[in-house]
């Protein structure tokens, strides 16, 4: 019954996002069963885009009326706090611009701005990165203005402003293989001219050009993936990013883009995933996936981990680690690093040693 469920999950998560198809149903669903797709529309943060399916269906098909009522006002509650990191956002980045200092909004709110309704994906936080030497001014603007903030591994550090939890990233992209640092910084200077600009709260703030956020996007999808697991949120972002962008970006550059950081093979697996589960047209994607491309062992994995792992009820009663924060980690990692070595080698070979090396060396 719960592949039933799950097939029925993905079907309002498709009507959701892209606002448009019928829910096909053998038999009505049960209070149960709708207790079901809420919890795993929490485990992957996309309970705004499942609520977003429910004006697509017909009445026998809505949830109960009670629950329908508690997922209206957890709506409510993204919506008002949307509300709130956009006034942060434009607030933030007219102080650095104002002190010289050059920010670029990632993923977030920038992503959502793709979206079919923006206001109602979830966002966890505000994340920015930054041109020439911002990192090291934004750090010492906070400093100076005695804004308490905490360095993290993976070259970045967080604060509260506001209430809204905040990142900023040394590196605009999260490749753990040193050896592509300098293209990636290559590129950023190439595509410097096109990059985007989206008003927040009337103050246009700074985005990648678009090869760039897809770049972005997916590069974080499969840093996840080696480590933990990742929500489908972010395969959401994805595919949005694609079905809005492809049409107007140089695709050929985009998957030389790919060859070269050594992505093209998960990239691959990637784009069926997008098509088969979350719903982009193929006429969307910047180049075709080979056939016979198999991804039913990773959409397995993207289910049960959820939102970066922590909800995985597979290791709920593993051995948990002062070390780590989730139970088995030793044991989780090793299976994410064999399952995706094939695929980007480089990646997950370097992952363990720069997390180690940024921890200590990443101010």
């Amino acid at each position: 019954m719960d592949n039933q469920l799950r097939a029925i999950f993905f079907q309002l998560l498709r009507i959701g996002l892209w606002g448009d198809g019928q829910l096909l149903l053998v038999e009505q669903l049960s209070l149960e069963d709708w207790h079901f797709i809420r919890k795993y529309a929490i485990n992957h943060t996309v309970e705004g885009i499942i609520y977003d399916s429910f004006e697509f269906l017909e009445e026998n098909q809505l949830p109960p009326q009670s629950l329908k009522l508690k997922w209206a006002v957890r709506v409510d509650q993204i919506e008002r706090n949307n509300a709130k990191m956009n006034k942060v956002i434009a607030e933030q980045f007219s102080l650095f611009t104002t002190n010289d200092i050059r920010p670029i909004l990632q993923k977030g709110q920038g992503v959502a701005s793709y979206y079919r309704i923006p206001n109602h994906r979830i966002s966890g936080d505000i994340d920015w990165c930054f041109e020439n030497d911002g990192y090291k001014k934004a750090r010492d603007f906070l400093k100076k203005k005695h804004i308490q903030f905490k360095d993290t591994p993976d070259f970045s550090l967080d604060y509260d402003y506001n209430n809204i939890h905040t990142e900023h990233h040394k590196r605009t992209f999260d490749f753990r293989n040193p050896f592509k640092k300098n293209y990636l910084n290559r590129l950023l200077q190439e595509f410097k001219e096109r990059q985007e600009i989206l008003l927040i709260n009337d103050v246009p703030i700074r985005l990648l050009a678009p090869e760039l956020q897809l770049l972005q996007v997916n590069i974080h999808i499969l840093k996840h993936l080696i480590t933990y697991g990742i929500s489908l949120r972010q395969f959401c972002d994805s595919a949005r990013l694609y079905y809005t962008v492809t049409a107007y970006i140089d695709k050929h550059r985009l998957q030389e883009i790919y060859k070269q950081t050594g992505l093209v093979k998960w990239i691959q697996l990637l784009h069926k995933l997008l098509v088969d589960y979350i719903g982009l047209p193929e006429k969307s994607l910047p180049f075709p996936y080979p056939k016979g491309t198999s991804i039913d062992w990773m959409i397995d994995e993207v289910w049960h981990s959820g939102n970066f792992g922590f909800t995985d009820e597979r290791f709920e009663k593993g051995k948990r680690s002062i070390l780590f924060h989730r139970p088995d980690s030793g044991k989780r990692l090793w299976q994410n690093f064999k399952r995706y070595f094939k695929y980007t080698p480089e990646e997950a070979i370097a992952f363990p040693v720069i997390q180690a090396y940024s921890k200590f060396f990443g101010k």
